[in-house]
């Protein structure tokens, strides 16, 4: 329980200056989201008008109201109006997640599979080329762009072989590629780290011993090696998971995909400055909240971190 307890506390305290710092930033821009949409002289606004438009959006109160008037919103679930379209934030993002959550979650699944099969390939007996040549993917993987992964796999996959449609596709199709294409460079450094993490454990003196009574290499890689090279690779699965946000605002862009990621791309194109915050802390949310998760399983994979939290 203590343990748990100091877990939520940094993850609140996390929370907190991802708000603080997002809030500046973002009040630091030049002049403010309702003038910089309303203030323009083509759409013949008078300057009362757009005092009106600003008192509205509570963009003429001190900044320091502000602050905590924002924040008593997004603790109550009330994330503002968009300046671009008027809209409640909190609906744009509740339309615009699914969307996102399911490209996060395939892409993360297809990342774990990728590196799970390049580590077990290159701990596999084969020819000293071919293990090379394995060992030589994640960094190839994870210098590739994503917005130059999508555009290959459209051009290839979907115009020269016709596989998978990019017009009018169903729900499952329009996962594919983008899934691809996100999935590749998150999948490298997890496969990096499960590399050197089983190359380790296996040149321990257990895994020697093993091997001279008769244990195959499956046997070793299944029953012993792979688990506790699991460990690292976990912690970096969860730092990689906030890294699938970022990487959501490239491949939904490629993609034309409704979600957060064009949600971001059309808040930062107009400067709606509430729509950004709210996409911030989202991200910050889901990072925090991975993460959480992952220190809480620590203790279930390795005994000897269950046994120190008991004692």
């Amino acid at each position: 329980m203590p343990v748990l307890l100091k877990r939520l506390g940094q993850a609140l305290l996390v929370l907190v200056v991802t708000y603080v710092l997002a809030f500046l930033l973002l009040s630091a821009l030049p002049s403010d989201a309702a003038m910089a949409r309303f203030a323009n002289p083509e759409l013949g606004l008078s300057n009362a008008e757009v005092a009106a438009i600003r008192e509205e959006y509570g963009a003429d109160k001190p900044l320091i109201v502000q602050f905590f008037l924002t924040l008593g919103g997004f603790l109550t679930g009330n994330f503002g109006y968009s300046v671009q379209t008027g809209a409640a934030v909190s609906q744009m993002i509740a339309e615009a997640l699914p969307g996102t959550v399911a490209l996060a979650v395939v892409s993360f699944v297809l990342a774990i599979i990728l590196a799970l099969l390049i580590a077990v390939a290159a701990w596999m007996p084969g020819a000293a080329w071919l293990r090379a040549l394995v060992h030589s993917l994640p960094s190839i993987m994870v210098s590739l762009p994503s917005f130059w992964v999508g555009i290959i796999l459209i051009q290839v996959v979907s115009f020269s072989w016709g596989w998978v449609p990019v017009i009018e596709p169903s729900p499952v199709q329009s996962l594919i590629l983008p899934s691809f294409t996100l999935a590749l460079p998150i999948s490298a450094p997890l496969a990096q780290v499960l590399l050197r993490s089983i190359e380790e454990i296996g040149a321990q003196p257990f895994v020697t011993v093993s091997r001279s009574r008769g244990a195959s290499r499956w046997w070793l890689l299944t029953r012993a090696i792979l688990r506790n090279a699991l460990l690292p690779a976990l912690t970096m699965a969860g730092l990689l998971f906030g890294e699938l946000v970022g990487g959501a605002v490239v491949t939904e862009a490629v993609f034309g995909r409704q979600g957060v990621g064009q949600l971001t791309v059309e808040a930062v194109a107009n400067r709606d400055t509430p729509v950004l915050l709210a996409v911030v802390l989202l991200a910050a949310t889901a990072y925090v909240i991975i993460n959480l998760l992952v220190d809480l399983l620590y203790p279930v994979l390795d005994p000897r971190l269950r046994r120190k939290a008991h004692s």
